[in-house]
């Protein structure tokens, strides 16, 4: 994506931002203001910037960063508690989208997606996704943060050891990549991420090279990211507990503050990633995971 591509995205996503406020502030709903007020915008924006390009550089989407910051939010903006997780996840998912169109454009500039194994995996992911969807209705959002934590210390600890593959050890046939992928959309929508928490330990578990591995698990965060968002916009529709400008479990001004900035920094991450060596890339993605893992349990607890 060049700069033109990039600063027209900024312009659309702008206008259609400072629309919205203009029609909040028409009907003074207060609501509406006080999401998108100077700080919260700030956090926002600061949100975008740093899922952009830990989305770039890891291929993880960006919801390990956007969905607890949204959290917080929520909590600051007096978000019923029982719909505060479910609205994080959803708006996460949604904004991974964004997300993952600037940071596959940029891998793959780079010639580092295997497009092959994409293409076995996409199918086991969206089914996947659909029903994480469905599953994390059914939960509480304590339930889901102390889920989300675990499997983020889990997958730190993996990488962070070191373990060595076999070295015979390949990617699987198309059923098994398949299956993979299924597993992988599950878990993904179920806790609010692009699916690079995932993807990239099983794919350098099948001794793929990290760039590729990080490179592959940003495009299937796409797949993960439409359907997870379609999902969550249907299961969330007409909500009671929902705040104002909510589409589904999908906050449109937490949105908006966050596309801003997260395909363009995404960009720049893709190309941090093509510049480490893969064992420093391991090691900076599992001190990520665990500082993100020990700050959900934390807040569950």
């Amino acid at each position: 994506m060049g700069v033109r591509g990039l600063f027209a995205s900024v312009i659309i996503l702008g206008t259609l931002g400072h629309s919205l406020l203009f029609i909040g502030v028409g009907r003074h709903n207060s609501s509406f203001v006080k999401g998108v007020s100077g700080v919260i915008l700030l956090i926002y924006l600061a949100v975008g910037a740093v899922a952009g390009l830990s989305a770039g550089l890891f291929g993880v989407g960006g919801g390990l960063i956007i969905v607890p910051a949204l959290v917080a939010c929520f909590s600051f903006l007096s978000v019923a508690p029982d719909v505060a997780m479910q609205l994080a996840v959803g708006t996460s998912l949604a904004t991974i989208v964004v997300t993952s169109v600037g940071s596959v454009r940029a891998h793959h500039k780079l010639g580092n997606v295997d497009w092959s194994c994409w293409r076995l995996l996409a199918p086991g992911i969206a089914v996947g996704v659909v029903c994480g969807v469905m599953t994390a209705t059914l939960l509480s959002g304590r339930i889901l943060q102390l889920a989300f934590g675990g499997f983020c210390l889990i997958v730190a600890i993996y990488m962070g050891l070191g373990v060595a593959p076999k070295p015979s050890r390949q990617l699987p046939g198309g059923r098994g990549l398949t299956s993979a992928g299924l597993g992988i959309g599950y878990f993904s929508a179920m806790f609010g991420v692009g699916g690079g928490s995932l993807t990239v330990p099983y794919l350098s578990w099948c001794n793929v090279r990290m760039q590729t591995a990080v490179a592959t698990s940003a495009a299937c965060g796409l797949p993960i990211a439409i359907v997870g968002s379609a999902s969550n916009l249907v299961a969330g529709f007409g909500h009671s507990a929902l705040p104002a400008y909510s589409f589904g479990f999908i906050y449109l001004p937490a949105f908006i503050g966050i596309a801003l900035l997260s395909a363009p920094f995404a960009k720049l991450g893709a190309l941090l990633a093509q510049r480490l060596s893969g064992p420093r890339l391991k090691q900076c993605f599992a001190l990520f995971l665990l500082v993100v893992g020990s700050q959900f349990i934390l807040e569950a607890l």
